[in-house]
């Protein structure tokens, strides 16, 4: 496996913002919207849904590393001939809203499959935040083994915030965190912390042992494209200050 030399860096440098569209929006404006924000606020590079057309539309916006996501294996080869630079197993968040669940087994299954159809691009994996801690950790050291280059952590949607403001962003990244400070310490691959991180809780990742950080609906759900660059914006400066003070 060959990494893009920007993710590279940034992954070694544990500042890495991936601005994400979402795995089942497979509208060309919001996207697109999505990808300049990421071009223009300084992301490391963006994730959207598989699809050849997206990939295209995505290339043509930005030269950051396009990564494309989805749940069933054959989608990928396509959007990687389009040209993604890399893969995600996983964005499992939509669909916990219909009822639609993913085992360990099920989330390893695909990551072997994927890897059969495609064993040179970097993959990156989902664990699913439904499962107990403990087995989250197990679960990420058997995707490292079946050829997972990068570990992902969720937890946004389960979580239900009491008290507003500040306190309130915490409460909603507490499962995420969690999820990689355990990961992080169990596995060498870099860990990406996703699914309710802001601005606030992003320093909070990488002192968690993250490599850097996803976002994705405190970007793309602003009604303005220069709301967007500036979330994204935000958080580069938020990660870019916990780097220096990890170094401390």
């Amino acid at each position: 496996m060959t990494m893009h030399s920007t993710l590279q860096r940034a992954f070694a440098n544990r500042c890495v913002l991936k601005v994400i569209s979402g795995l089942n929006n497979f509208d060309a404006a919001s996207v697109a919207a999505t990808v300049k924000a990421a071009e223009f606020g300084g992301a490391t590079f963006v994730d959207i849904a598989a699809d050849s057309s997206l990939v295209q539309l995505a290339k043509n916006l930005t030269n950051l590393p396009v990564c494309v996501s989805a749940v069933e294996p054959d989608k990928f080869v396509q959007a990687v001939a389009a040209g993604a630079d890399l893969i995600e197993i996983g964005n499992f968040d939509s669909f916990y809203a219909q009822g639609r669940r993913f085992e360990a087994e099920e989330v390893l299954a695909l990551t072997k499959q994927t890897r059969v159809l495609l064993p040179e691009i970097t993959l990156s994996v989902t664990v699913p935040h439904i499962l107990e801690l403990d087995r989250q950790v197990e679960l990420a050291e058997e995707l490292v083994k079946a050829g997972a280059d990068i570990i992902q952590t969720e937890g946004g949607t389960s979580s239900n915030p009491v008290h507003p403001g500040t306190l309130g962003l915490i409460e909603k990244a507490a499962p995420t965190l969690a999820a990689a400070y355990e990961i992080s310490r169990a596995v060498t691959v870099p860990v990406l912390c996703a699914s309710g991180i802001s601005s606030v809780t992003a320093p909070l990742a990488i002192a968690a042992g993250a490599a850097g950080v996803g976002v994705g609906s405190a970007i793309n759900q602003l009604n303005n494209e220069v709301a967007m660059i500036a979330a994204v914006r935000g958080l580069v400066e938020a990660l870019a200050t916990a780097t220096v003070l990890s170094e401390k």
